[in-house]
């Protein structure tokens, strides 16, 4: 797997997602052959849902965890899609989540590794397998289909 991250600036680049809803910081690695990716998402007190989620005890909603899990698996379609000649934006759309287990509440001041896993990405859809995980404990993880749609 490469070592050699891509920051906030290359991800931009390639989602077209923006704040507030760009839920991922940092790629770790990234292995277009072996479909495989790890990214990185810093969890800030300062967020806005965190506001009405709850403001006695924080937690990330589970929903913007898939949210971002589902991004990173997006990055790791198009970059595949782009290193398969395919030019131009692209919007991905989730076509189902299976099988969704939240195992830990993520809190503020969390950092979040989303370990990616391409089970079949092809040119207009992809099916991947991701885990979220805070210090190497999994929680959260589900298996994702989206649609890969050219802009």
């Amino acid at each position: 797997m490469s070592t050699n991250f891509e920051d906030i600036l290359e991800i931009k680049k390639v989602l077209p997602h923006r704040y507030p809803f760009l839920l991922i910081d940092r790629i770790l690695e990234i292995d277009l052959e072996n479909l495989k990716l790890k990214a990185l998402k810093n969890v800030s007190v300062n967020e806005e849902f965190f506001n009405g989620h709850f403001p006695e005890f924080p937690v990330m909603p589970g929903v913007l965890i898939i949210e971002a899990m589902a991004q990173a698996g997006a990055y790791l379609m198009i970059k595949k899609a782009r290193a398969e000649g395919v030019e131009g934006d692209f919007t991905v759309l989730f076509a189902a989540i299976d099988g969704a287990k939240f195992r830990k509440p993520v809190v503020p001041g969390d950092q979040i590794v989303f370990e990616i896993e391409g089970l079949n990405i092809k040119r207009s859809m992809g099916k991947i397998k991701a885990v979220a995980k805070v210090d190497g404990n999994v929680v959260c993880e589900a298996v994702l289909m989206a649609a890969l749609k050219k802009d």
